[in-house]
């Protein structure tokens, strides 16, 4: 018994010293893995910023442009264009055989700038005197011959009463002078249709010199020597319907488009100061001509007309110019201008009268209402609600509320 006792305990399996299975070890380097990146997402939510990422833009003081500026109730930006402008063409179809004008030159009235070939016109104009001087000869012919019939009549009419000729050869000399009579009249009514025709042959020639309608300056030349020129587009494209354009420079003026909301702060003759792009420096003192009484429906803008009242070589049509429309003191006695600041387009919620900025205080922002003046370009007048040098957050306006934590970054 003993011994197969001890032949059992041989044959049995010791499972207290087996290895450990490699497949479990992988499953806790697993697990381990997942912990560490759990733990580092939840510290990165954790210690995430949750400030509002801002810019910053300050509120510029309108004032301190000058004392004209200071008096700006309305701004406005528009474009210097001529009142007075033509693109000079021929009057009719020919060859252009000579030009005389360069961008830039100077013209007088009635000046001449191009020629036409006028050999074709020309002949036809010695065509037409020749015809007329035909004409005269004939006039002249019918006139000797009237004359003669004349005096045959008058003689056989004479002979009559002493009976020597008949009544036949009387009224024969009578129907020569009347044949001759409406001879006349007619070759008279050809003498003029020539000469009429011969007027409109030098029409055409003078036509062929094209001269400068008013004094001004050359800004488009727009035909060579060489080509056709014509008053009517023809030839497929090839035939030049304008030779150059010339500018009146003293009837330069400008043209800016106001928002309806606020046109009720322009009136006729009312003083402004313009500021052309090229020169921001230089105050260019003007006044309203006139509002042209229709507004545009797909922008909401009405268009002002207004002088120069300084005229000056850097002034150019089609320069940009930004104009401000000054508040009459006279008519409104006792009120103080509204000096008021500009901010970028973007720092402003709303639109027309009223709006809101976000004013920066610290780390935190402070919603304010403000009274909106008219925008130009980028930016836009603050009437009032926001003083000069104040901050205002510029950033997702969604995320943006009164007492919201920013971040600023530059």
């Amino acid at each position: 018994m003993d011994d197969k006792s001890a032949l059992l305990n041989q044959l049995r399996i010791d499972r207290g010293d087996a290895p450990a299975s490699p497949g479990k070890g992988r499953i806790w380097l697993g697990v381990a893995a997942m912990i560490l990146v759990v733990a580092a997402l939840a510290g990165w939510w954790l210690s995430r910023p949750s400030a509002v990422p801002v810019h910053v833009a300050v509120a510029q003081a309108i004032a301190g442009e000058g004392a004209a500026a200071a008096g700006s109730i309305l701004d406005a930006s528009g474009y210097v264009v001529p009142r007075r402008q033509a693109t000079v063409a021929s009057k009719i179809t020919a060859k252009m055989v000579e030009l005389d004008i360069e961008e830039g030159d100077h013209v007088k009235a009635g000046q001449i700038i191009a020629k036409l070939d006028d050999t074709n016109i020309r002949a036809a104009l010695n065509q037409a005197s020749a015809q007329l001087d035909y004409a005269k000869a004939g006039l002249a012919e019918t006139q000797v011959n009237l004359t003669n019939a004349q005096r045959d009549y008058d003689r056989q009419k004479s002979l009559i009463q002493g009976h020597f000729v008949s009544q036949a050869a009387v009224d024969n000399a009578q129907t020569t002078v009347d044949a001759l009579r409406a001879q006349l009249a007619t070759q008279r009514s050809n003498v003029d249709v020539v000469a009429r025709a011969m007027s409109v042959a030098q029409r055409n020639l003078d036509d062929t010199i094209v001269r400068a309608p008013f004094a001004g300056i050359v800004t488009v030349k727009a035909a060579q020597p060489g080509e056709m020129v014509s008053p009517v587009s023809a030839g497929g494209g090839f035939t030049r319907t304008g030779i150059g354009t010339i500018v009146d420079m003293d009837s330069l003026e400008i043209q800016v488009d106001v928002n309806e909301n606020f046109i009720n702060r322009v009136r006729p003759d009312q003083q402004a100061t313009a500021k052309l792009n090229a020169y921001p420096d230089w105050q260019i003192p003007a006044h309203v001509i006139a509002v042209i009484p229709t507004a545009d429906r797909s922008k909401g803008t009405v268009t002002v007309r207004i002088a120069l009242d300084q005229k000056d070589a850097r002034i150019l049509p089609e320069m940009g110019v930004r104009v401000s429309f000054l508040a009459d003191a006279a008519q409104e006695p006792g009120t103080k201008p509204a000096a008021g600041v500009t901010l970028p387009g973007n720092a402003v919620q709303g639109s027309g009268t009223t709006g809101a900025v976000f004013v920066v205080r610290g780390d935190t922002v402070e919603r304010r209402q403000v009274r909106l003046g008219a925008g130009s370009g980028d930016t836009i007048t603050i009437l009032s609600g926001l003083t000069a040098g104040e901050r205002v957050a510029v950033g997702d306006f969604t995320q943006l509320k009164d007492g919201a934590k920013i971040r600023v970054e530059q």
